[in-house]
């Protein structure tokens, strides 16, 4: 591949007068760039061969977002670099055909190969003939901080699931954050706690960025020319591509961020895109940041127990719960009895908003878009309180709006971003591992951002979510009132008169059909 030389050179160079006649061979998957767990823990870089795989097949399978490739495709090049520096044999595939077909010559001439089970069931379902044919050996992944049995243990017995009961028995198995008689400071969650709107004070931190060496700046050449196509912008001055970078950015996320991450994590401005976010989501999922590392060294910080809590029920609660939840349900084709993939029957084509070409009028979204757009990134409660909020008052298609996520963020694998999208953002598998929508009008968005101060419309008098908001609870109010904590809205939406039900419905209607065609949300045509 013509934009690969620089890094075949450098490998080359570094695999120079090495045999390539070893014991084991070991194959990495992209979301696994790590020795310090796993096979490559184990082994000795001398009787070691490490196989990893670059195709553009799987780049231009969906169309991602240049950031994320970026991402990807830089830690990969340069985790083959750092083991070849070690001492191992690295075998770099290159191709466009997909992976199962680009490892089977290999796993036949050198098999069986070892590996890490896959994160992605996409990537399990690519190398299952190899693996069925005793072609590649798959062990434990030894990423991951819990087991299937402490979470079905933990839920005892069928769906629903429940995220609190997961989270109360892993702090009581670990000890983490644990005191002798109980949960550190009293409870087990400070979430009520960490929800204050940030007004500019403290001051928030930009976020790092590194120098583009050669292999980084090949990789950006070969997105231009491969995936020019694609959406999002292309800045590789803020992905950290080596395992030094990865580290860097981690003492920044410790000295800067974590202190006040708690009581703003839930906060939105157009001040700050990221506040006192860590960032740290895409190094995790990549495994250039251990969790158990990140996990350890937040509980032996000092810094506010609110923060410390919060950040590691992010890492060792929500995301270790949404991984079990998509491996239960095969990524939710084999629901439980009772469960249906789109519960609130939504259907609408996801607008053009979304991309960002054609902004909407609604500042927070338009300023949640131009994030994503712009970073690849937004933090969780613009993800879940403004794009899939509005995506969800709009009766927008859980599976494009599912999509959406998945291309456009840098650290979205199917297993993150279906139960987060689907799951929780849309409402879309009903109460399978949520208990209601996250859903609100305009007075969310007010008190937890800036976003409105600019915005044509007025919040408490004229924004369209105030109407979309009563209008999504009419449409399915049958199926909400089945839900114990959507009795309280339902029976506010039910003391609104008929003129003004029908008002929102009226509103509701004409919103999706303006965005629906790309046009901005008018003041005077709504009214």
């Amino acid at each position: 591949m013509e934009q690969c030389r620089v890094f075949q050179k450098a490998l080359k160079e570094r695999l120079a007068g090495r045999s390539r006649d070893r014991s084991r061979w070991v194959f990495v998957a992209y979301d696994q760039l790590t020795d310090r767990v796993g096979p490559l823990s184990r082994c000795s870089p001398e009787e070691t061969a490490v196989v990893l795989v670059e195709t553009t097949h799987k780049g231009k399978r969906r169309p991602y977002h240049k950031q994320k490739l970026a991402w990807i495709l830089a830690n990969q090049r340069h985790f083959a670099l750092e083991l070849a520096r070690k001492g191992y044999f690295v075998e770099y595939l290159l191709g466009d055909r997909d992976y199962g077909e680009l490892l089977e010559p290999l796993a036949s001439e050198r098999g069986p190969l070892v590996m890490m089970e896959a994160a992605e069931r996409e990537l399990r379902e690519s190398l299952k003939p190899l693996i069925d044919e005793g072609l590649v050996e798959v062990v434990a992944h030894e990423g991951w901080l819990t087991t299937t049995e402490q979470f079905r243990r933990s839920q005892r017995g069928e769906p629903p699931w429940r995220m609190d009961a997961f989270y109360r028995l892993l702090r009581r198995e670990t000890g983490i954050l644990m005191d002798d008689d109980g949960p550190r400071g009293g409870k087990f969650s400070f979430d009520e706690e960490n929800r204050e709107p940030w007004s500019g004070e403290p001051p928030a931190p930009e976020p790092p960025t590194f120098e583009v060496d050669e292999i980084t700046a090949e990789v950006g050449e070969l997105i231009r020319r491969e995936f020019a196509d694609h959406p999002g912008h292309l800045d590789l001055t803020r992905v950290a591509a080596t395992v030094e970078d990865a580290q860097e950015w981690w003492r920044w996320a410790k000295e800067r961020c974590l202190t006040h991450f708690g009581p703003y994590e839930d906060a939105m401005s157009s001040k700050s895109r990221t506040i006192f976010h860590t960032l740290v989501s895409p190094l995790i999922n990549l495994h250039r940041l251990l969790p158990r590392e990140v996990v350890g060294d937040v509980e032996e910080l000092e810094i506010p127990l609110a923060s410390k809590e919060g950040f590691i029920r992010q890492v060792l609660g929500w995301r270790e719960f949404i991984a079990h939840v998509h491996r239960e349900t095969d990524g939710f084709r084999d629901l439980p009895e009772g469960y249906e993939e789109n519960y609130l029957g939504a259907d609408f084509d996801l607008v053009p908003a979304y991309w960002g070409d054609d902004p909407s009028g609604l500042r927070c979204l338009d300023e949640a878009v131009a994030s994503v757009v712009e970073e690849g990134y937004s933090h969780h409660i613009t993800r879940l309180m403004v794009l899939s909020n509005i995506a969800t008052l709009l009766d927008l298609s859980p599976r494009q709006v599912t999509d959406w996520f998945w291309v456009m963020y840098v650290d979205a694998y199917d297993w993150v971003v279906e139960p987060n999208v689907l799951g929780m953002g849309m409402f879309a598998l009903g109460d399978l591992f949520t208990t209601k929508p996250y859903v609100s009008g305009s007075n969310y968005i007010a008190k937890m951002s800036d976003y409105c101060g600019d915005c044509a419309f007025d919040p408490k008098k004229n924004c369209p979510l105030r109407s979309l908001y009563w209008a999504f609870l009419a449409r399915h109010e049958e199926r909400l009132d089945d839900l114990g904590r959507m009795g309280l809205m339902l029976g506010m939406m039910r003391k609104r008169s008929e003129e003004r039900r029908a008002r929102d419905a009226e509103i509701f209607e004409e919103v999706r059909r303006r965005l629906a065609a790309g046009k901005r949300l008018d003041l005077n045509e709504l009214g």
